[in-house]
């Protein structure tokens, strides 16, 4: 490999989308390395050590470390044809021979330097010939072909070239391109571009309209000092942080947590500049949901909040200026987030001039599902399985409760708030159920039924809301799967695995004993009569079981043990973590090994009878000692983990088991469990049926052998 030196690409465009720039920084910066590395000249290297991506509102850029001019020569091996074709009986080529030489710029003096080798049919020739490395011009040619072609566009645009004929399609307008060698420019070209070494600092700001760079290693330096831009996103980023927390804690206040819209921020601005603002107190009688969902949202600020987590009149701006005078900017974002406030109060004013029971009729008029009808027919489903659920763990009231929330819950989707923030439903439901005077069980439920909205998402915090909450994603699973909707690959566009994750989560951190199928079959009877439903209750709960495997390995979880007790298909899911936590206890026991491994000996031989095995022993046919003490010992271990099993004592019921070991053991030893007696083939398939029911109860423990 020939001397090497760093590396610089930047191209430089117009405003890119914000909320993409990370992906297509990395993707930039990402396939440039990985082509060079492949054409061998760069090696394997770590991200921030040996090469460094740089993004800003208008510019893409990768820093490589010790890259070759030209990569090492390479030996190419090429398989010709068999010997017996490739030379007559003589040795001399043939004429076959020697054109494919010549396709491969050969001639006949490279017949005595051909390697013989052989294959699986016959001896062949191998021509070897030395190749030169790829220059770095071409590497990089092809890197930057690959890697405009390869990014994440959300959006291509098309634009003319300066000629006005050539059109070009890309994320954003490209107006320079800049490939440093140490401080040497790589002639390359891109989008109607050739590569220099002039790049554009900050719009405004910059000491210099353009700036020339020195070499590859100058760039971030004089980006920073002569074009006022901080090139490295993550600087960038850390730099808003520090200034947000400064200026938040000088009026002894905390931004708002959001890593979203900090990402974005730092995607917006080149030189970031954070103000303090203020808007006027009357707006806090908004929830403050909708003022933060407003500043965040349409003007990318950053809401203050107090000690108590209590949002403030004040806000912070992140500004891509650092004028003299920051007054007028401070005072231009005030005015521009006044109207966006009284927008949220109007809507809010309004909004309650009208209860949320008068808003149920209009819920006829909303389409849910082309083959499931209206938003109002949805929610009288909803209603009938929250009434159901309510009656099975809380009784009369909790069911009318229940019944009562899911009625309500959907009527927000109707009201102006909602219909400019979406984000909102639910949330606006339990302020205007409030002030239309609707229990606080009830307000709330209205909220949580859409919980855990994500992964790691708060529970409903009532139990109201923890049965509106079931209801609503098992008539969405119910339904959905009824009409063939289930998720395939990786599309799921109703987000069925989420509401999956939910219903288990619903059920699992609760503690509620219920059952999934009883849920399950709830949930499709609400859809009696709806044509063109196939209520499929098998289908949707191996989906649910389905989705609680991959949340329990998520957990921590080994396989084998999740296999162990999901296999067993628990109705009550409550019961999984107890479940788990004795399949664990009891694969630590010395006994363990033993066990599992006779548990699939006894489940493989009962497969394998002619017809099914019933647990039923006849004590007068135990002939042999060893099937006498296996029984005793049942007799004796089998009621002990059968009562610890019904009180939901799963490990101990499972390591009674341990007592089992030496029995079995010395039944698999002396006892030939297909003698020829029917009578007795019959009595020791029963036993060992009855040794099968006793083990399996928690867990299925043969999923444990090795």
């Amino acid at each position: 490999m020939s001397a090497t030196q760093n590396l610089l690409v930047e191209l430089l465009v117009e405003e890119l989308p914000p909320k993409a720039l990370p992906r297509l920084m990395n993707a930039f910066g990402g396939d440039i390395h990985w082509v060079l590395n492949r054409h061998g000249l760069v090696g394997d290297v770590e991200l921030d050590v040996n090469y460094k991506l740089f993004a800003t509102p208008r510019r893409l850029a990768v820093w490589v470390k010790d890259v070759a001019s030209q990569a090492p020569e390479q030996v190419r091996s090429v398989k010709l044809m068999p010997v017996s074709v490739a030379l007559s009986v003589d040795g001399t080529p043939t004429p076959a021979l020697l054109k494919k030489l010549a396709a491969l710029g050969a001639d006949a003096s490279a017949v005595s330097g051909l390697k013989r080798v052989s294959d699986s049919k016959s001896e062949v020739l191998l021509f070897e010939s030395v190749v030169p490395g790829a220059t770095l011009v071409e590497a990089l040619q092809q890197a930057l072909a690959e890697a405009i072609a390869k990014l994440p566009i959300p959006k291509v645009m098309s634009y003319q070239l300066a000629d006005g004929w050539t059109s070009v399609d890309f994320v954003r307008p490209a107006h320079g391109l800049v490939a440093l060698h140490g401080s040497e420019v790589v002639p390359v070209r891109a989008l109607g571009l050739v590569a220099g070494r002039t790049t554009h600092g900050h719009r405004f700001e910059a000491a210099t309209p353009a700036i020339e760079l020195r070499d590859a290693d100058s760039y971030a330096a004089q980006l920073r000092d002569a074009g006022a831009v901080i090139a490295s996103f993550a600087e960038r980023h850390a730099e808003i942080v520090r200034q947000l927390d400064a200026a938040a804690a000088e009026a002894g206040l905390k931004p708002i947590d959001d890593d979203a819209l900090l990402d974005e921020v730092t995607a917006l601005v080149e030189r970031p500049n954070v103000l303090v603002c203020r808007f006027d107190r009357a707006f806090l009688d908004v929830p403050p949901e909708c003022l933060i969902l407003t500043m965040k949202a349409n003007q990318k600020y950053f809401p203050l909040l107090d000690a108590e987590g209590r949002l403030t009149e004040r806000f912070l701006v992140v500004s891509n200026i650092r004028p003299a005078d920051p007054g007028r900017v401070v005072g231009g974002n005030e005015r521009v987030v006044r109207p966006r406030l009284s927008d949220a109060k109007f809507f809010f004013d309004q909004d309650r001039k009208k209860t949320l029971a008068s808003r149920l009729p209009g819920l006829d008029k909303v389409v849910y599902h082309g083959k499931l009808g209206s938003q109002g027919e949805r929610v009288q489903r909803v209603r009938s399985i929250a009434r159901a659920i309510g009656e099975a763990i809380g009784g009369t009231a909790l069911a009318e409760q229940a019944d009562r929330a899911a009625q309500l819950a959907k009527a927000d989707l109707l009201t102006d708030m909602v219909g400019e923030f979406p984000e909102l439903q639910g949330i606006m439901g339990r302020y205007y159920a409030l002030h239309d005077g609707e229990p606080e069980d009830v307000a709330y439920a209205i909220e949580d039924h859409y919980r855990p909205r994500f992964a790691g998402d708060a529970l409903p915090r009532s139990r109201v809301g923890v049965v509106v909450a079931l209801a609503d994603k098992l008539e969405t699973l119910v339904g959905l799967f009824g009409i063939g909707q289930a998720p395939t690959g990786d599309k799921d566009p109703f987000a069925l695995r989420r509401h999956a994750l939910g219903v288990s989560r619903l059920l699992i951190e609760n503690g509620l004993a219920l059952e999934l199928p009883w849920l399950i079959e709830r949930a499709a009877m609400a859809f009696t009569g709806v044509s063109g439903v196939d209520a499929d209750i098998v289908k949707v709960a191996e989906f649910v079981y389905d989705r609680l495997a991959g949340q329990l390995r998520e957990q921590g979880y080994s396989a084998l043990e999740i296999d162990a007790v999901l296999s067993q298909r628990p109705a009550r899911l409550a019961d999984v973590p107890a479940r788990l936590a004795a399949v664990r206890a009891f694969a630590g026991l010395p006994e363990a090994p033993a066990l599992a491994a006779a548990n699939k000996r006894v489940g493989n031989i009962l497969k394998k009878a002619d017809r099914a095995v019933a647990a039923r022993v006849d004590a007068a046919l135990l002939k042999e000692p060893a099937e006498a003490a296996l029984y005793e010992a049942l007799n004796d271990v089998g009621p002990k983990a059968a009562a610890s099993f019904e009180r939901g004592d799963y490990a101990p019921s499972l390591q009674a088991l341990a007592a089992l070991k030496s029995p079995v053991d010395a039944f698999f030893d002396a006892v030939m469990v297909n003698a020829d007696d029917p009578a007795l083939r019959a009595n020791r398939l029963g036993l060992l049926a009855t040794l099968h029911a006793a083990m399996n109860r928690v867990a299925d423990l043969s999923k444990l052998a090795a």
